[in-house]
C-alpha cells in the first residue's frame, strides 16, 4: 500500500512548504527515508510527533512526499515517507543541497527495496544528534551526507554510507571531527565488509592523474580537495547476535593488521566499530568502540591510530 500521490499543477505560492516543511523537504531529499518519528527526532526534537504529523500530512497532500509501509509491519502500519517525482525536482537545486550528489527515491518501489539499509543510516545519524545536542557539541542535520562517492583509481569508487561532520565543545575549545560512516546490517559476508577497508585504503593513497602543466599544482592525494584532513572510518554493525557481530569485528580488526596496505592506512588514520544498538543505547560518545588498529576499547572521539600506540 503506498501513499504516491499522481502528478498534479506546480504547487502555488500560497501552498509552498512552511519553514518544517522546507526542512522536512530537505531531510527526504538528503536522507532518501525516513519515519514521522525519525523526522520529528531530527528536525523538532522538543515538539510533539503530532507537529510532524501535520506537517507531512500538508507535504502529502500537496503531491510532494508520497509514503509506504515498512516491511512486515502490517499491524503498526508505520509510514516510510520519500519524495514524490515532483518533491525531488522542487528541491534539486535548493541551496542546502547544492554539491551533493542527489540519490532521490520517488516510488514504492525503490523506497521498499531501499528501506531496511537506509533507515539504519539515519537511525545513526540520529543516534549522533542526540549525543551532540546532550553534550553542547555541534551536529545536525546538515552535517551527515549519504552516499557520498569518491575515486580511488583504475575506474572504481568507493561509496561511504555518510561522511559526517562533528564539533566537540569543550568549553572554548572546538575539536572539528569528519568520519566515513559505514552501516553492516549482516547482509554481505564478513569477508567483503573487511574489503571496506581496503577501498577506503586506496582512497587514502589515490592522486589523480592530472594532464600537462596542472600536474605540479594538483599533486598530493585527491582526497584533499574536499577534507583538511582524511576522516576517521567507522563501522556500525546490526542485525545479527552479539556473537556474529563481535566475529565479524574481529574480521575487521584482521584485515587492519595482515594487509599491508590497510596496516600502512590504519597507522595513519583513526578506524573504529561498534554496534549500532549500544550506540543508539548508551550514545556514540560514552560506547566502547572496538579500535580496529588494536588496543583498548574507547570513545570515538578519542580512537587512535596505530602509530600512536605502538
Amino acid at each position: 500500500m503506498s501513499g504516491s500521490t499522481p502528478n498534479q499543477p506546480a504547487t502555488p505560492a500560497s501552498s509552498r512548504p512552511d519553514p518544517l516543511g522546507h526542512r522536512a523537504l530537505v531531510a527526504l531529499a538528503q536522507h532518501r527515508i525516513a519515519t514521522t518519528s525519525h523526522l520529528n527526532q531530527m528536525l523538532c526534537p522538543h515538539a510533539s510527533r503530532q507537529v510532524m504529523s501535520r506537517v507531512l500530512s500538508k507535504l502529502h497532500s500537496d503531491g510532494l512526499i508520497a509514503w509506504t509501509a515498512l516491511p512486515d509491519a502490517d499491524r503498526s502500519h508505520t509510514r516510510v515517507w520519500h519524495l514524490t517525482a515532483r518533491g525531488a525536482r522542487l528541491t534539486r537545486d535548493l541551496p542546502a543541497l547544492r554539491g551533493r550528489q542527489p540519490y532521490p527515491i520517488t516510488s514504492k518501489t525503490a523506497a521498499s527495496l531501499k528501506t531496511p539499509h537506509t533507515l539504519a543510516v539515519v537511525r545513526a545519524h540520529l543516534a549522533f544528534a542526540q549525543d551532540a545536542r546532550r553534550l553542547g557539541h555541534e551536529h545536525g542535520p546538515s552535517d551527515w551526507m549519504p552516499e557520498v562517492s569518491h575515486p580511488i583509481g583504475d575506474g572504481e569508487r568507493v561509496v561511504a554510507d555518510a561522511v559526517m561532520y562533528y564539533t566537540v565543545v569543550d568549553g572554548e575549545d572546538r575539536q572539528k571531527l569528519r568520519a566515513f560512516v559505514e552501516i553492516d546490517r549482516c547482509t554481505m559476508s564478513s569477508e567483503r565488509l573487511a574489503v571496506k577497508l581496503i577501498e577506503y585504503a586506496r582512497l587514502f593513497r589515490y592522486e589523480a592523474q592530472p594532464v600537462g602543466r596542472r600536474r605540479a599544482a594538483q599533486a598530493g592525494p585527491a582526497w584533499l580537495r574536499w577534507y583538511p584532513v582524511f576522516p576517521r572510518v567507522l563501522f556500525l554493525l546490526t542485525g545479527a547476535s552479539r556473537a556474529r557481530l563481535n566475529d565479524r569485528i574481529s574480521d575487521l580488526q584482521a584485515m587492519a593488521v595482515q594487509h599491508p596496505l590497510v596496516a600502512s592506512f590504519a597507522s595513519e588514520v583513526p578506524l573504529g566499530a561498534a554496534v549500532l544498538e549500544d550506540v543508539e543505547e548508551h550514545g556514540p560518545v560514552e560506547t566502547a568502540w572496538v579500535p580496529l588498529a588494536g588496543g583498548p576499547g574507547r570513545s570515538w572521539t578519542d580512537l587512535e591510530t596505530r602509530s600512536a600506540w605502538q
